[in-house]
């Protein structure tokens, strides 16, 4: 198994709307990088699911429930996957809490904030969901 971490504005996409919605095409990412995670992603991978923008903070846990295809609003080499709900964190945890965590100065969202879609280690994706239990 794999972990992740995608990145949605909330006035795009919030993770309220994603537990109402149960299940998502997660379409839009236009980042070669990005795109390079998004198609690593395998069924049943667990991603977190951060907000950027004005909050900056990890809001729930999704599962990879379709693997990477292409994305049907683009005629360019772009991929989606599909996402399910998993479970929602007691707690979102800030961008702030993770930089401060010296376990976490490694990822790519203390790294690399601006890709949308990235990699997380297991214990990196662990010692996250914790934090927000």
């Amino acid at each position: 198994m794999n972990y992740f971490l995608v990145k949605s504005e909330p006035e795009t996409y919030s993770w309220s709307q994603f537990v109402k919605d149960g299940k998502t095409m997660w379409e839009g990412v236009r980042n070669y990088a990005a795109r390079i995670h998004l198609r690593a992603m395998k069924n049943g991978d667990m991603v977190l699911f951060y907000h950027s923008g004005e909050e900056k903070a990890v809001q729930g846990i999704a599962k990879v429930a379709k693997e990477a295809y292409q994305d049907p609003t683009t005629k360019e080499d772009w991929s989606v996957v599909d996402l399910a709900f998993h479970k929602s964190l007691k707690k979102s945890v800030s961008l702030s809490e993770i930089k401060a965590e010296k376990k976490l100065q490694n990822i790519y969202l203390v790294r690399q904030g601006r890709l949308s879609v990235m990699p997380l280690g297991k214990e990196e994706f662990e010692l996250i969901v914790k934090m927000g239990s």
